[in-house]
């Protein structure tokens, strides 16, 4: 058994520390935009019904200017970028656990889809972007008589 001695007492702890504390229980990895926005993607959930495709982006803290959507050949680029605040004088940060970056995603489009219906809506952190399809051109039975 190894006796260690700590220099500090637990009544003398710096502020800093108090804080460390507070926060070592929470999980350091999960869907929080610290993990997701490290690596340039956010995640998307796609689902399918029989008048469209929907795509749910998961972006919390951005508003609705920040998104940029573009389809171009085929392709359905979404991507979203954040400004930092600016500090104002006198302020000093403490901790800093998370932050907004830039993302980007691209698509690739089927013949499907109409690309002139395509709508975005953005609400309580999610952007939803709806792909709708193309009416299919209905072809009628025809009955052809032997001669």
């Amino acid at each position: 058994m190894t006796l260690v001695k700590f220099n500090q007492r637990p009544f003398e702890k710096s502020f800093n520390s108090i804080f460390e504390d507070l926060f070592q229980h929470f999980p350091a990895t999960g869907a929080n935009t610290k993990d997701w926005s490290l690596n340039g993607n956010a995640p998307v959930n796609i689902n399918e019904t029989k008048e469209a495709y929907q795509l749910d982006v998961v972006a919390p803290g951005f508003d609705k200017a920040d998104f940029k959507i573009n389809v171009d050949q085929n392709i359905l680029t979404i991507s979203g970028e954040k400004k930092t605040a600016e500090k104002t004088e006198g302020e000093k940060q403490i901790r800093k656990e998370y932050g907004f970056k830039s993302f980007k995603r691209s698509f690739t489009l089927d013949e499907a889809i109409d690309d002139a219906g395509i709508s975005a809506k953005y609400e309580n952190g999610v952007l939803n972007v709806t792909l709708p399809k193309k009416e299919e051109v209905k072809v009628t039975p025809k009955e052809i008589s032997v001669q």
